[in-house]
């Protein structure tokens, strides 16, 4: 017997969450943070804050518990971005991506050992950077083994079709738009045709938010 109250109530939340990937700028220079926050706005990222310091990052860490944070590793305050990604590890368990100046190999072994999910060095295009957030979001579902849902879990929620299912479930998994298309043997103008279907039947406009709405089902 279907639990139709919990259907119910299981849509709506959905209706009510974030449809798109909420993201945390860590920036102590406002033209870059400015610059970040329009690529993002513009590509449909919610961007739940900018910190120009260690102070306002845990606060707004605290406060917002961003889906991912954009980190710069040379920001003002007691603790430099490395600390602070640190923290993210043992507290928040979120992915975090440098964006730093700082090439040289002692700041590298530094930042490789807090595991960070991308390292974007300035400057550095938009494309970059949605291009890491991307990666990072499908990396990190991965490591914690999130599974793409069911035909049928997502068919009670989202009247996704069998094509527009198998399109979706290989974004998931961090394919490419011409990788779908090797994957699926189907051409590159199936492949966006589904995609457009899936933006509007999820109410989102990219990539990376039909991936947070498919996880705010679950």
């Amino acid at each position: 017997m279907h639990d139709w109250h919990g259907l119910v109530s299981r849509f709506i939340t959905n209706l009510n969450a974030p449809m798109s990937i909420s993201v945390l700028i860590v920036e102590d220079e406002p033209v870059i943070a400015t610059d970040i926050e329009m690529t993002l706005t513009g590509a449909d990222y919610t961007v739940v804050g900018i910190a120009y310091s260690s102070t306002k990052a845990l606060d707004l860490l605290h406060r917002f518990r961003p889906d991912i944070v954009l980190l710069d590793i040379a920001i003002k305050g007691d603790k430099d971005g490395i600390d602070i990604a640190a923290i993210i590890n043992d507290k928040y368990k979120v992915p975090f991506i440098y964006i730093t100046s700082f090439a040289d190999r002692e700041t590298l072994e530094r930042a490789k050992a807090t595991l960070p999910y991308g390292y974007i060095v300035k400057p550095f295009k938009d494309k970059d950077i949605i291009s890491a957030i991307e990666m990072a979001i499908y990396r990190h579902a991965t490591d914690h083994n999130r599974q793409f849902p069911s035909i049928k879990d997502i068919a009670s929620l989202v009247p996704l079709t069998a094509g527009e299912y198998n399109v979706m479930q290989c974004v998931w998994e961090g394919n490419t738009n011409q990788q779908v298309t090797e994957k699926l043997n189907i051409s590159l103008n199936t492949v966006k045709t589904h995609l457009k279907s899936i933006f509007t039947k999820l109410e989102v406009g990219s990539r990376s938010a039909a991936i947070a709405a498919i996880r705010n089902m679950k």
